[in-house]
């Protein structure tokens, strides 16, 4: 948070930084750590975790987005929106991105290495297409995280930052 109160915008390139990072990282772990024994296996539970979270968040970023949409047409019996619970609501989506960043990276490391190591060795070809699902489920937890903060993120914003401004609840 800054000192105006208000939440700074998440960036697509923080977000590719850390995914490239990640990336090569895991994708040297893995080569290290397959020459000293076997490689740990990819959780069947990470791209259901990663799913999960990315479902909540696009509900979340949904709900708000009917119930700003209610107040702004000031609609009888409309439930406004708490701005501290927006903004609780953005900062959990940014969180949420920029591990979501970190683990697709990681995964998709793991996912090259396996690839690159032999697609025709079952086991490999299993733990490449689950270390491919979990990308996918992260870069879902990514978009319903940016989906949310555009939800949450005030008219005003853009006009005093001119596109460049910060996320306000």
């Amino acid at each position: 948070m800054r000192g105006d109160g208000s939440v700074k915008q998440l960036r697509i390139g923080v977000l590719l930084g850390l995914f490239a990072a990640a990336g090569v990282l895991s994708w040297g772990a893995a080569r290290l750590w397959d020459a000293f024994g076997t490689l740990p296996s990819v959780p069947v539970a990470a791209p259901i975790v990663l799913a999960v979270i990315a479902v909540v968040l696009f509900a979340t970023a949904l709900s708000l987005r009917a119930r700003l949409r209610a107040q702004r047409e000031r609609r009888p019996g409309a439930k406004g929106v708490d701005p501290l619970l927006a903004a609780r609501a953005v900062v959990f989506g940014q969180a949420s991105a920029l591990v979501a960043a970190l683990v697709a990276g990681m995964y998709g490391g793991v996912a090259v290495f396996l690839l690159a190591d032999g697609i025709d060795v079952p086991a490999h070809r299993d733990q490449a297409i689950a270390a491919g699902a979990s990308v996918l489920a992260a870069a879902g937890v990514i978009a319903a995280a940016l989906f949310l903060e555009r939800v949450c993120k005030l008219p005003e914003d853009d006009d005093e930052n001119h596109g460049a401004g910060a996320a306000r609840a």
